[in-house]
């Protein structure tokens, strides 16, 4: 149970396998440059530009009070301590739409524009991350455009939060030997129903790009993320945590809901950027194959150390007997040119 199996002796942080970190990995350079510049090339490419972005960072809090922990504390053993506690956010990868998952809800409105919309309300875009995640933003923006400058708008912002959090105590006990060991105890803390969400307000200012000259409107996007910090009420393990008789922690608890959102607003563009070339993976498992596809298309542009056809040179296998300059084999060509005749001497 917990980090009682051979582990008695200094067991404050936990009981760690020597081997722990071969559990992790890292992720493979996918992305080599030797430091030749010459090997950098010019690319267009295709991408949505930020135009105006805002962070906006909210707190929200929650109080528990005799929140019950498990497992128990078995007996022979006596509670003298806390050496950590730690919360995290509950999700269930079973089930996407379980209430118990921790979620955020934005409800943004916009002053000074609007949101386009179409019979079945705001019309939506695909976005970066694959999802109807954009939304379309028009507004009158002929006066800021002859200044050559953006137009401002306003936002208000409603987080509503609802669902779990899982908190962990590591409490330190000490059994009738005199050692001690770390027990963790958790309980899945429940911050608000999806009927009564915990509900965080901001306004922010964003400016906003021309609607005028563009081919495509601007777009309005958000992403937000929560995190969770806790701490024992009055930061007092012998005020805080309870044991009852068969061993049941409970506790009162303090949970601070920290929430980080940003407002975008793009619009897709074409840039030229500075690039080394294509991602190169290396394949790590065994080949019998003597070849494998490739997954893109070469590159097209020409490039600097390509040889350029002489202007003194005949097209491939068309020799030009007016000149006396042999010609050497143009590219592309399986047979070389014939050399010129000689010039017949002149007489006088």
């Amino acid at each position: 149970m917990g980090c009682f199996n051979g582990c008695f002796n200094s067991c404050h942080n936990g009981c760690i396998s020597s081997d722990s970190g071969k559990s992790c990995c890292n992720a493979h350079d996918l992305c080599q440059f030797d430091g030749d510049l010459s090997n950098v090339v010019s690319e267009p490419i295709y991408v949505q530009k930020i135009y105006d972005a805002v962070m906006l960072n909210l707190q929200g809090l929650k109080t528990v009070s005799a929140q019950k922990f498990s497992p128990a504390i078995p007996n022979g053993f006596r509670l003298i301590g806390v050496s950590g506690i730690s919360c995290r956010k509950f999700f269930n990868p079973g089930n996407i739409n379980d209430s118990a998952n921790l979620t955020l809800k934005c409800n943004t409105t916009i002053s000074g524009a609007s949101f386009v919309c179409d019979q079945g309300g705001e019309a939506k875009v695909v976005g970066p991350d694959g999802t109807l995640s954009e939304r379309i933003l028009y507004a009158d923006t002929s006066e800021c455009d002859e200044e050559g400058k953006g137009t401002p708008i306003f936002g208000t912002q409603k987080v509503n939060i609802s669902g779990q959090v899982v908190v962990t105590l590591n409490l330190i006990l000490m059994d009738n030997f005199g050692r001690e060991v770390t027990f963790p105890v958790s309980a899945n803390v429940t911050v608000a129903s999806p009927a009564s969400p915990l509900i965080l307000t901001s306004f922010f200012e964003m400016c906003m790009p021309s609607v005028e000259h563009t081919a495509i409107f601007p777009r309005f996007t958000e992403l937000c993320n929560v995190s969770c910090e806790t701490r024992l009420a009055t930061n007092s393990y012998c005020r805080d945590l309870t044991i009852s008789s068969g061993g049941e922690v409970c506790g009162n608890l303090i949970i601070a809901l920290c929430v980080n959102c940003e407002k975008k607003i793009i619009v897709p563009v074409q840039l030229c950027v500075l690039s080394t070339g294509f991602v190169e993976v290396s394949p790590d498992a065994s080949q019998i194959c003597s070849g494998f596809p490739q997954l893109f298309p070469n590159q097209l542009q020409k490039k600097d150390d390509d040889t350029e056809e002489d202007e003194n040179c005949p097209p491939c296998g068309i020799p030009q007997p007016d000149r006396c300059t042999p010609c050497a084999m143009p590219p592309g060509c399986f047979e070389p040119i014939p050399p010129c005749p000689p010039v017949p001497p002149v007489c006088r």
